[in-house]
């Protein structure tokens, strides 16, 4: 599946890692193309997906690695973000080919077949170079755990966040005695904030940007806002489908109602919407991997995880992990040192954080220098309470499960089908998924057991 967003994030990511950069003081450029040539005494081979902004801020903690680790010599290949790069590092796993260190979104994990194309972490030598599982969020720790073991260690959460404009909000009467967007609690008071929004926005202008025909995005709304109201989708055992349509039609229709209100304009592709908020337009909903792009702007704006409407406090949560892509003779100082590497980057993610990602390593989050960064200190409170996709191999960031119902919360968002008439397409998709056995080791959800 090619990339949902890659022409938008190439844009703006570009351009917000200009300004990351040249924030911390750092080096947008760099290459571990000559680590093979090197003096060092351990070479690490390092695979991850990171382009635009991303890339450079890894590029920044790399070299700080190497100045800080100079007898490691560390070779880092970006390959192309989504199928491609899941199917490269499959294959080499798979060939014996792999490299010491890799980079997966963790919802991925399940369906990578542990123990088999993926191994375990030494919890031992992460603990030697100072990463723990207290450091983390146990909800996020446990996602990297299969059968008892750790396949992933998290780098950070990337959430949805409801971007506002402070300008726009203050002349509406929507900004509180903080400085931040009034309390939400229900979905009456979020049609409300964005009714008055409206009647301050300057003409031309959309309310809302929420990527209304993009799959990805529309099914990542639609997790969140699922979670908020209680919803599960399968049994502990993989058995059985707990999908509740009714809960499903109340998302659905909250949804489909920006755009029939006249709030958000479905002509707006994710481009557009961006555009839109840079020039005036109250809101958009979108990715963490904005904030470099509105801050490059200079725009006076504020980020939230998506509003509660339901009750519950839930955002869509993913995360970048560091795996270890199966070697047949991993160990020794590679290995090692491919630890080392990984927890070195997990430490220093407040680098990382200044592109809009929350570090998972949690003692970060109560530093001074984090608590200054704005907006990211708004909505770190995501961490506790992130909506995930189930724990099943076909899961994942633009995975299978992304591609079956996605379109399906599309028709839905855009007008093409009812509610209820959607409602019933994903169960019934999620039924088949349940069903289907994982290309990589042959096994149903149930017989590969996520534990």
């Amino acid at each position: 599946m090619a990339r949902p967003d890659l022409n938008r994030r190439q844009l703006l990511g570009g351009l917000g890692g200009l300004f990351v950069a040249s924030s911390f003081g750092f080096a947008a450029l760099g290459t571990g193309a000559d680590a093979l040539a090197s003096d060092a005494d351990t070479r690490v081979r390092y695979w991850n997906l990171f382009s635009g902004g991303d890339g450079s801020n890894m590029v920044a903690m790399l070299d700080a690695f190497r100045a800080a680790n100079p007898d490691i010599a560390v070779k880092d290949s970006t390959l192309q973000w989504g199928s491609p790069f899941y199917t490269k590092l499959a294959m080499a796993a798979a060939g014996n080919r792999a490299p010491d260190l890799g980079v997966m979104h963790l919802g991925r994990v399940t369906g990578f077949a542990p123990g088999r194309l993926l191994d375990p972490w030494d919890l031992g030598l992460l603990a030697k170079y100072g990463v723990r599982e207290q450091d983390y969020n146990p909800t996020l720790w446990k996602r990297g755990v299969i059968d008892g073991k750790l396949y992933a260690l998290p780098l950070d959460i990337h959430v949805q966040l409801c971007f506002y404009r402070k300008d726009v909000l203050k002349k509406a009467g929507l900004l509180g005695d903080d400085g931040r967007i009034v309390p939400v609690t229900s979905a009456d008071e979020w049609f409300d904030v964005l009714k008055e929004a409206k009647r301050a926005t300057k003409k031309g202008l959309q309310t809302i940007g929420m990527w209304n025909a993009d799959q990805n995005f529309q099914w990542w709304f639609f997790v969140a806002f699922y979670t908020q109201l209680g919803g599960t989708w399968f049994n502990a055992d993989d058995t059985e489908v707990t999908f509740d349509t009714d809960k499903a039609v109340q998302v659905l229709r909250f949804l489909r109602r920006h755009t029939t209100d006249g709030y958000s304009d479905p002509g707006f592709g994710g481009l557009a919407s961006a555009e839109q908020f840079i020039n005036g337009s109250p809101f958009v909903w979108e990715g963490n991997w904005s904030v470099p792009v509105y801050s490059g702007a200079k725009l006076d704006y504020g980020a939230t995880p998506l509003p509660p409407v339901f009750g519950k406090q839930a955002t869509h949560a993913e995360s970048h992990s560091f795996v270890l892509p199966h070697q047949s003779d991993r160990g020794g100082a590679a290995n090692e040192a491919a630890h080392r590497l990984a927890a070195y980057v997990v430490q220093h993610a407040r680098q990382w954080a200044a592109g809009g990602h929350i570090p998972a390593y949690t003692p970060t989050l109560s530093t001074a220098a984090y608590k200054k960064l704005d907006p990211q200190s708004e909505y770190v409170s995501a961490m506790d309470h992130q909506a995930t996709e189930p724990k099943v191999w076909f899961a994942g960031s633009t995975g299978i499960l992304a591609q079956r119902v996605g379109p399906i919360v599309v028709s839905s968002t855009m007008g093409s089908a009812e509610p209820e008439t959607a409602a019933g397409r994903m169960k019934k998709a999620l039924t088949q998924l349940l069903a289907t056995k994982n290309p990589m080791d042959g096994k149903t959800a149930a017989e590969g057991g996520a534990a």
